[in-house]
């Protein structure tokens, strides 16, 4: 049984807005003595201020701003963690506050082994020396002694490219070539804990190959690995699990999948299934109307993701309110998680009926087409008399995560690969080799 190695409990940072101080001498002494007593700083309330502030800022409800707001999970050993929200989630303050940055405002974490953490582009690195003094500079912020890191010194230079420039200083380096010289340093660092930050979106398609590889290589000997990222093919690929940050609280803890899709549908009840009746949407007074979608595995159940080597079916039930002299067709868009058009199909006309009622349609989707990552379905109704007439469309109806298990296809599909294969569709296409006599 897997043991917690992290453990954050009611955590909350709270950042003050304007003035760094408190506006009086008298105030930062009190606060001063609350904190090397251990005790809460008295002033770190939310919409509370002092005299000073609400004379220079009456129209301000409050000078302060929570980043966390009582913040509280635990992280398992060899657990491969996604930390995911929008912009100003929390998600950069909460690795902070694990790595030891920062100090939480209240609450407290419990850690059980060495972390290395990559946050930022450059930290802990002086712009002025080279490369190679920069690695046991960042090696010893991390807790490596010296002898430690010329043991591994050889393995850190090769894994990060960067052999030519070794004796450069770091600030003639581009920010891929920092990046990839701190990701080396913190990867081959002992930890029982490593902790990314987005810093991976700077390097190319070859440095995150090897950061992959060497981050699934942490993972499977039982280290635990936090990684913070935009892109959700790579939680998909790489985590089990995953924490969606909201205004500084969890909005879901949770698989990587259904984490992926709370990330992209935090207004919707269901991502993989939406019920237009029960919404208000399937409105009686048009020509047609949508009134469900879903998303349906082979075996008929509706489900939030799909094993991309599996078939899928969409479904939709449509009604038309009367007669029409055109046969209405469904229609469904799909899109990826950047806003690329995949693709629209829609039935022949033939297939569809004209007479008023209520009807079901399903798309069969076969395996092997869909790459990795997540994908919205827009559902619409439509028919064709001198022009497109759009009868209902609602964008982004549906989502599905589409996903991969690295470990079983690393050799067999990937060809030992372990980097990210780009495009929409990832079809798998009949090939033959033969010998040249």
């Amino acid at each position: 049984m897997s043991r917690p190695v992290i453990h954050v409990e009611s955590i909350s940072k709270l950042y003050r807005l304007g003035q760094v101080s408190t506006g009086t001498i008298a105030h930062d002494l009190n606060r001063w003595w609350h904190r090397v007593r251990g005790r809460e700083d008295p002033y770190a309330k939310i919409a509370l201020s002092n005299d000073r502030e609400r004379k220079a800022a009456p129209q301000s409800k409050s000078a302060y701003a929570w980043a966390l707001n009582d913040v509280n999970f635990k992280v398992d050993q060899g657990d491969v963690l996604g930390i995911i929200g929008r912009n100003g989630a929390g998600k950069s303050t909460l690795l902070k506050i694990l790595s030891r940055v920062t100090t939480p405002t209240s609450g407290r974490i419990r850690v059980k082994g060495r972390i290395a953490s990559l946050l930022e582009v450059g930290t802990g690195f002086h712009q002025e020396l080279t490369g190679r003094e920069n690695i046991f500079l960042n090696g010893a912020i991390l807790g490596m002694g010296r002898r430690e890191i010329t043991r591994k010194l050889d393995d850190i230079v090769d894994f990060s490219g960067c052999a030519a420039y070794l004796d450069t200083p770091v600030k003639r380096y581009s920010s891929g070539m920092t990046v990839r010289l701190a990701f080396a340093v913190a990867s081959h660092l002992d930890a029982e804990i490593l902790i990314i930050d987005e810093v991976l979106a700077v390097g190319d398609s070859e440095f995150q190959k090897k950061c992959l590889g060497k981050m699934n290589a942490v993972a499977s000997q039982g280290r635990t690995v936090l990684f913070v990222t935009h892109n959700m093919g790579l939680i998909s690929s790489l985590c089990r699990r995953a924490i969606v940050l909201e205004q500084g609280g969890i909005a879901a803890d949770t698989t990587a999948s259904e984490g992926i899709l709370a990330y992209y549908n935090r207004d919707k009840a269901s991502a993989y299934r939406v019920d237009f009746e029960a919404l208000g949407r399937a409105q009686s007074g048009g020509a047609a109307t949508i009134l469900e979608g879903s998303i349906v595995d082979a075996s008929g159940r509706r489900v939030p993701e799909i094993d991309m080597r599996q078939p899928f079916k969409v479904k939709m039930r449509y009604r038309l309110n009367r007669d029409m002299p055109m046969a209405p067709f469904p229609n469904f868009h799909v899109t990826d998680s950047s806003g690329n058009q995949v693709l629209v199909s829609s039935p022949v006309t033939a297939q569809c009926p004209t007479k008023a009622g209520c009807y079901e349609v399903d798309c069969h989707i076969p395996g092997n087409l869909l790459n990795n990552g997540a994908y919205f379905i827009g559902l619409a109704l439509s028919y064709i008399d001198k022009g497109v007439h759009v009868l209902f469309y609602e964008r982004e109806a549906l989502c599905v995560n589409v996903i991969e298990p690295v470990e079983e296809t690393l050799e067999q599909w990937r060809n030992g690969f372990a980097g990210i294969i780009p495009g929409a569709v990832r079809p798998r296409l009949d090939w033959s080799v033969t010998e040249i006599k």
